[in-house]
């Protein structure tokens, strides 16, 4: 017989048995709820002995079709040929738990991507019981993440191209992005600007209002940059600042708000535009120039005709005197021939000044420099003794053989010569210096010295510009068409202040070479 329990014994082995039924029953709930994944065990062959409900859902099999089976049934058939199952159940055997990614088949002979844990489960003494395995279908979740990250590679290589500099920052004004273009136009790298506010990117007059106009539309939502396109100003990190055309754009992700800026830099444009309108200048400048040619043309055709006709009277007159005795008469006739030759000389010196506005050749040759200056002085002189200027010539000995173009120097020294009588003529000290001296190897300097009121430097620094003068009634051509002629014969021409008061121009031309000769 067998002994019966005391009721104590009894009473608490029967409350034990219903509180572990209670327990599995819970258990069993708790397993069939998770839905979400797959749970099920395995006995140590690997054949399926526990199926849960989400096993059901996510794998296709009811409970009924596959306890007792072998789980290599849910892995591919390639796998399965490599011997992947029973590798699997070794690994978490021997390491006690195993968690991978790799792919599972359904019923139906779909496959998917699973979340994969294999545990070993052991008794007391370390027996292996079986396995436990929880799965989950994590396609889906792949799948959006690698959208996720083709989306992130996609605005990053946007990032990384796009023509304009491209800063995206929140609502507090905080740089989250900052493109490969906007590191060449900023000077920064992408680390040294992400998280910081963009402001450090601006002038300090312009921090405070883009702080104001955040803040602004965060309480208002007045916008005043956002969807337009505006000229402002930007400091890169050497400190320089430039312009630049900004356009901002708002969009929320997950309820919050970031804005995109992109930046275009305007310094070339600016630039172009500038020079743009220094070219207009320059080219009405040069129309003008032309016009002024083209006049100036006309007047040497018509202003030669009556110097023609004006040296013809006075060979005549010479001719009607003749010879006689009477001293008047020959003081007269001397007189006449002087001025039949002035006036031819006149005729040759505007003959020549309209060959060279209309560009045809001015006949470069050897001239004896001491005969040229004298033949120019004594035209640029005229009136100079009566108006109580003291002319003082000095000219070098010696070096006299120059290559130049006669009439064209001697129109250079006419015009200073007359401009330093003019600027003399309320001036009580009137002293004019003309003199030649040796200068660079191979050329001669020639100055024509004043003492007269002066020039002041900022308008001697363009006083051979075209149009620039200091006379009142003066075009401002006579100095430009100088520095041509000069420029033509390789040499150049200045102005220096006189210590003692006035202006000296100094200009240089070629001494001809051993070998030249005229032909």
């Amino acid at each position: 017989m067998t002994e019966a329990l005391p009721p104590n014994d009894a009473n608490a082995v029967a409350a034990m048995a219903r509180s572990n039924s209670a327990m599995a029953e819970e258990l069993g709930l708790l397993i069939d709820g998770a839905t979400g994944y797959a749970i099920y065990m395995l006995d140590p062959q690997g054949r399926v002995t526990i199926w849960n409900l989400g096993a059901e859902r996510i794998k296709g099999w009811a409970e009924a079709e596959i306890l007792g089976r072998d789980f290599s049934i849910f892995y591919p058939p390639e796998d399965v040929a490599l011997g992947k199952p029973q590798a699997d159940l070794a690994l978490a055997s021997a390491l006690g738990r195993v968690e991978e990614e790799s792919w599972r088949v359904r019923k139906d002979g779909s496959e998917f991507l699973a979340s994969v844990t294999i545990t070993a489960l052991r008794d007391d003494a370390g027996a292996l019981r079986g396995f436990g395995k929880v799965i989950r279908d994590i396609t889906d979740q792949k799948a959006s993440e690698a959208a996720i990250l083709r989306r992130e590679q996609h605005l990053r290589s946007i990032l990384a191209t796009v023509p304009d500099a491209m800063i995206v920052i929140d609502e507090s004004g905080i740089v989250s992005s900052f493109s490969a273009a906007a590191e060449q136009l900023f000077g920064y790298v992408e680390a040294e600007v992400v998280g910081r506010n963009v402001a450090m990117l601006m002038p300090d007059a312009e921090k405070h209002d883009h702080d104001t106009h955040l803040r602004t539309y965060q309480e208002t939502g007045i916008k005043h940059v956002i969807g337009h396109v505006r000229p402002q100003t930007a400091i890169r990190k050497n400190g320089e600042t430039f312009p630049i055309e900004l356009a901002v754009g708002e969009a929320s992700i997950a309820g919050e708000r970031i804005f995109t800026g992109f930046i275009r830099d305007l310094t070339k444009r600016h630039e172009t535009e500038r020079r743009l309108k220094e070219l207009q200048s320059e080219l009405v400048h040069v129309s003008r120039v032309s016009a002024m040619g083209t006049m100036a043309s006309t007047l040497a055709h018509e202003i030669n005709q009556p110097l023609t006709a004006i040296a013809n009277y006075l060979e005549a007159g010479r001719d009607m005197i003749g010879v006689t005795d009477d001293a008047m008469l020959n003081e007269l006739a001397e007189a006449l021939d002087l001025a039949t030759a002035q006036s031819l000389r006149a005729g040759t010196i505007v003959k020549r000044l309209r060959a060279f506005v209309e560009g045809g050749d001015t006949g470069f040759q050897i001239e004896q420099l001491d005969a040229l200056v004298e033949e120019a002085t004594s035209l640029g002189l005229l009136g100079a003794h009566e108006a109580g200027i003291t002319v003082t010539m000095t000219i070098a000995a010696g070096r006299d053989r120059v290559m130049v173009d006669r009439v064209q120097i001697q129109q250079v020294l006419v015009n200073l010569i007359r401009n330093a009588i003019q600027s003399m003529a309320t001036t009580t000290c009137k002293n004019l210096t003309i003199a030649t001296a040796p200068d660079r190897k191979g050329w001669m300097k020639i100055t024509v010295a004043d003492t007269g009121a002066g020039i002041d430097e900022d308008v001697r620094e363009r006083l051979f510009e075209a149009f620039a003068t200091t006379k009142e009634d003066g075009m401002g051509l006579g100095l430009s068409i100088c520095r041509t002629i000069i420029e033509a014969h390789g040499g150049r021409i200045w102005a220096d202040a006189v210590v003692t008061g006035g202006t000296a121009f100094h200009f240089c031309v070629p001494l001809a070479a051993d070998g030249d000769a005229n032909d």
